[in-house]
């Protein structure tokens, strides 16, 4: 059976306090539930997330290393604005970096690792047309991080979560005049067959031209 999409919640996260309420701020800044340039109100996201006061401020700390929350001192801290002009740059490095992070991930023969990519596209492959739009944004950035954790170089990896992270707050900018997301996420499937078969240079060449494709499918949409 495909694996169920699980959403983020302080309640379902591994790890400490300050780990379970960054992931959970973490969704909600990508995928734009909190808005950009909006205050976080501390103390009400804290209550919400069952965490204390410094571990959310852990959890913030490492929110504005990722460039999703901006602090000023006296005025607080507000969620990032999206600048769409940053996807010069995000799509520059991404095209560098997403095929060595699938060549190296083709050679991963680790079987957990495996499991869970094979698991990501028979979800895919059945992928269900009820699912919200929620849902599914989630699982597109979920497959992204399995990708980059399956490359086994941590420095790769975190540096292609930020880039997935701040392109996928401009997509949901624009998310109404984009493909449908289903669509997005089917091109996946061949992707992940390449790297769970081991061709490198295939999943290398694939992952190129998906984010060349969707690079043009958000020029397209303002």
């Amino acid at each position: 059976m495909p694996r169920p999409i699980e959403l983020t919640s302080a309640a379902a996260e591994p790890g400490s306090m300050a780990a379970r309420a960054y992931n959970a701020l973490r969704d909600r800044l990508v995928l734009l539930e909190i808005a950009p340039t909006h205050p976080i109100h501390e103390p009400q996201l804290a209550e919400e997330l069952g965490v204390g006061r410094t571990p959310m401020r852990e959890a913030l700390k490492r929110l504005e290393t990722d460039h999703l929350v901006v602090s000023y001192p006296r005025r607080g801290t507000f969620a990032t604005a999206v600048d769409f002009h940053e996807l010069n740059y995000i799509s520059e490095m991404r095209q560098v970096l997403e095929p060595l992070a699938a060549r190296n991930a083709a050679a991963n023969k680790d079987p957990q690792i495996r499991q869970e990519l094979a698991g990501y596209l028979e979800q895919i492959d059945t992928l269900d047309p009820a699912l919200d739009q929620r849902s599914l944004l989630l699982l597109d950035v979920r497959i992204h991080r399995l990708i980059y954790k399956a490359a086994a170089n941590k420095h790769l990896e975190e540096t292609l979560v930020r880039l997935d992270n701040l392109v996928t707050r401009i997509w949901c900018l624009v998310i109404d005049q984009m493909p449908p997301i289903a669509e997005h996420i089917s091109e996946h499937s061949a992707l992940l067959r390449a790297i769970l078969d081991g061709d490198a240079q295939l999943a290398a060449r694939l992952v190129s031209e998906h984010v060349a494709h969707f690079e043009q499918a958000l020029r397209r949409a303002p």
